[in-house]
C-alpha cells in the first residue's frame, strides 16, 4: 500500500506520541531537582516554585515518566507500525478515536489532582496514602484507552487473518500483538484494585481499605508493567535494528518464542515485591521466585539473537575477527547508536534485577536506592533512550522533514549512555553499601552519614548529564517539526528480514491458543488460591491520610 492510505493511522499515532513527548519533558523536568536535592541543593523553590514539597514533585516524575509517557508512546508507535506490517489499515478507525480521547481526558483528570498537591501518593499510590478521586479515575481511563487500542489492533488482525489464511504473522504485527495482550491481563490487578478499592474508597463509598490486598493487586500489574515497557524496545531490537545495522534477524523462531515466553511469565510473579510483606506465606515468595528466575530465560535469548542479528550486519559491512564487526556497525546513525547504547545499559540493570529477585539479598537492597538504580537502567535508559532513538527515523517519516542536527542526536544519546551510567552506579553504591533509603528526601535527612556524601554527587552529576541530554533530544524534536528542510528522500520503515525464510517457522509458534490457555493457567495457579485467602479476609478499615 502507498504511504498516503496510512494518513488516519499517522494522524492517531502522531497525537499519541505528542502527549508523550510533553509528557517525558514535564516529567524530567523533575528528575535533576531530586538528584541535587539528594546533593544538598534544593532548587525546588526556584525551578519549580508551584510545587508544594519533594514528594509531590518525585510523584509527577515518576508518574508522568513511568506511566505517561510509555503508555502513550507505545500505543502510537504501535498504532504507527501494525497496519504497515499487515499492509492493511485499521478495521475500525474510531475505535482509534476513542481511545485517543479517553487516554488524553484521563490524564487530565490525573494531571489536575497532581498538580494541586492532592494526589502525592508517588508512583506505587500505596493505600493507606489517599488521593483525589480524579486520580485514581483518570489513571483507569488511561489504562481502558490503551485497552480500546489493542482492541483494535485485534479486529485489525482478525480481518487480516480472513484475508490471508495460513500466512504466517508478520514479526512486527505478532510481536505488537503479544505486548498488548500481555498488557491487558497484567492490568486486570489495578483494574481490581482500582475498582473495587481505591476509587470506592476515596469516594467515601467505603470508610477504608485494605493496604495488604491493594498493595497485592498492584502487583499484579507492576511488575509485569516492565515488559510492557520493554517488549515494544525488543519489537525494533528484534525487528528493526538489524535493519538498520545492515543485517538481518539471526533467527525469526527464537524471537517469536521469546515473545511467547515473555506473555507466560511475565505475569505471575509480583510476589518478589512483596518479600517483606508479612500477608504473603513464604512458600508463594518462593514460587514468585522461581518464576522471576523463568522470565530471565527469555531475556538472555533475546540478548543472544539480537547481537547474533546485529553481528550479521557488522560482517556484511566488512567486519573481521571477533569483535571487529562491532565498530563497522552504523554507530554514526543516532537512531541505531540511541539504541545499542540502551541495550548496554540495560545489561547492567537485567543483573541488578536478578538480585532483586534473589530472596536473601533482596532483603538488603529492599527500599534503598538500590531499587531507585536499577528502575532508571531499565525504563529510564532501556525503554526510554531506545524510545528516543525509535523517534530519530520515525520524526522525519511522519513529518517529511530531516532530522534537524543528526550530530546533537548523536551527542544526545552517548551523554544519556554517560549520565545515567554515573548516576545509576552511585544509586546502587548507596543502597548496597549503605542502605540509603529510597522515596526518600535524603538532602534533608538528619541520618545522612558523611560517607554518602560522594556518592549522592556522582548521582547528581549523573542527574545534571541526563537533563542536558534530554533538553538536547527535545530541541532537536522541535526543530525538526518547525525549522527542518524537507527529506531529500523518504524515509523507509526499517523492518528486517529474517536469515530464514519465515514460512520454515515452525506452526505452532503461530498459534494463540496454546498460550493464552497456558499463559492463564500459571496465573491462576501462582496467584489464584493467595487472592482468594486474601480477599476472604480482607477488612477494609484502614483510612486514609494524606502524608505531604
Amino acid at each position: 500500500m502507498k504511504e498516503t492510505a496510512y494518513k488516519f493511522e499517522d494522524k492517531i499515532a502522531a497525537w499519541h506520541i505528542g502527549i508523550a513527548l510533553v509528557a517525558l519533558f514535564l516529567g524530567t523536568w523533575f528528575g535533576p531537582l531530586q538528584a541535587l536535592e539528594h546533593a544538598g541543593i534544593n532548587l525546588y523553590r526556584f525551578l519549580a516554585p508551584g510545587i508544594q514539597s519533594y514528594y509531590q514533585g518525585l510523584t509527577l516524575h515518576a508518574v508522568l515518566n513511568a506511566l505517561v509517557w510509555t503508555t502513550f508512546f507505545i500505543t502510537g508507535f504501535f498504532t504507527y507500525i501494525f497496519p504497515r506490517s499487515l499492509k492493511r489499515n485499521l478495521r475500525y478507525p474510531r475505535l482509534s478515536t476513542v481511545a485517543l480521547v479517553l487516554m488524553a481526558v484521563g490524564l487530565v483528570m490525573a494531571a489536575i489532582p497532581l498538580l494541586l498537591n492532592l494526589a502525592t501518593v508517588l508512583y506505587t499510590f500505596y493505600p493507606p496514602m489517599k488521593a483525589h478521586p480524579l486520580f485514581y479515575i483518570g489513571l483507569t481511563l488511561v489504562v481502558v484507552g490503551s485497552w480500546v487500542v489493542g482492541y483494535n489492533l485485534y479486529f485489525t488482525y482478525g480481518a487480516w487473518r480472513k484475508e490471508n489464511p495460513g500466512v504466517r504473522t508478520p514479526f512486527l504485527a505478532f510481536a505488537a500483538l503479544i505486548t498488548m495482550v500481555m498488557w491487558q491481563i497484567a492490568t486486570l490487578g489495578v483494574a481490581a484494585e482500582m475498582l473495587g478499592l481505591l476509587i470506592p474508597w476515596s469516594l467515601g463509598l467505603v470508610q477504608g481499605t485494605d493496604p495488604q490486598l491493594a498493595r497485592t493487586f498492584f502487583w499484579f500489574t507492576g511488575h509485569p508493567l516492565v515488559y510492557f515497557w520493554l517488549l515494544p524496545a525488543y519489537v525494533s531490537w528484534y525487528g528493526m535494528m538489524p535493519k538498520q545495522a545492515g543485517g538481518k534477524l539471526f533467527s525469526d523462531s527464537l524471537a517469536r518464542l521469546a515473545f511467547w515466553l515473555f506473555l507466560l511469565l511475565s505475569v505471575p510473579l509480583g510476589f518478589h515485591h512483596q518479600y517483606v510483606d508479612p500477608g504473603v506465606p513464604a512458600g508463594w515468595k518462593f514460587i514468585h521466585a522461581v518464576l522471576t528466575y523463568g522470565v530471565a530465560f527469555p531475556s538472555l535469548m533475546t540478548a543472544f539473537t539480537v547481537v547474533a542479528s546485529l553481528e550479521t550486519g557488522g560482517r556484511a559491512r566488512g567486519g573481521k575477527g571477533l569483535f571487529g564487526w562491532i565498530f563497522k556497525l552504523p554507530w554514526g546513525d543516532p537512531s541505531y547508536a540511541a539504541q545499542n547504547l540502551a541495550m548496554i545499559l540495560f545489561a547492567l540493570g537485567g543483573i541488578s534485577g536478578l538480585t532483586n529477585a534473589s530472596y536473601n539479598v533482596n532483603l538488603v537492597v529492599h527500599n534503598t536506592t538500590w531499587v531507585s538504580g536499577h528502575l532508571h537502567l531499565t525504563v529510564g535508559t532501556a525503554v526510554t533512550l531506545t524510545f528516543m532513538g525509535i523517534t530519530y527515523w520515525l520524526l522525519p517519516k511522519m513529518t517529511g522533514k530531516e532530522l534537524w542536527s543528526r550530530k546533537l542526536a548523536l551527542a544526545q544519546a552517548w551523554l544519556w549512555f554517560f549520565g545515567m551510567a554515573i548516576m545509576s552506579n552511585g544509586l546502587h553504591l548507596l543502597g548496597l553499601r549503605f542502605a540509603a533509603p529510597r522515596r526518600t528526601m535524603l538532602g534533608a535527612a538528619p541520618y545522612a552519614a558523611a560517607e554518602w556524601t560522594p556518592f549522592l554527587s556522582e548521582a547528581a552529576i549523573g542527574g545534571a548529564l541526563l537533563f542536558l541530554s534530554a533538553m538536547f533530544y527535545f530541541i532537536n524534536v522541535l526543530a525538526t517539526v518547525f525549522a527542518s528542510r524537507p527529506l531529500s528522500k523518504p524515509v523507509e520503515m526499517p523492518v528486517a528480514e529474517s536469515l530464514t525464510d519465515p514460512k520454515l517457522t515452525p506452526a505452532w509458534l503461530d498459534r494463540w491458543v496454546p498460550w493464552l490457555a497456558g499463559t492463564t493457567v500459571l496465573i491462576l495457579l501462582a496467584y489464584g488460591p493467595i487472592l482468594v485467602q486474601l480477599i476472604s479476609q480482607a477488612q477494609l478499615t484502614s483510612p486514609g491520610f494524606k502524608v505531604w
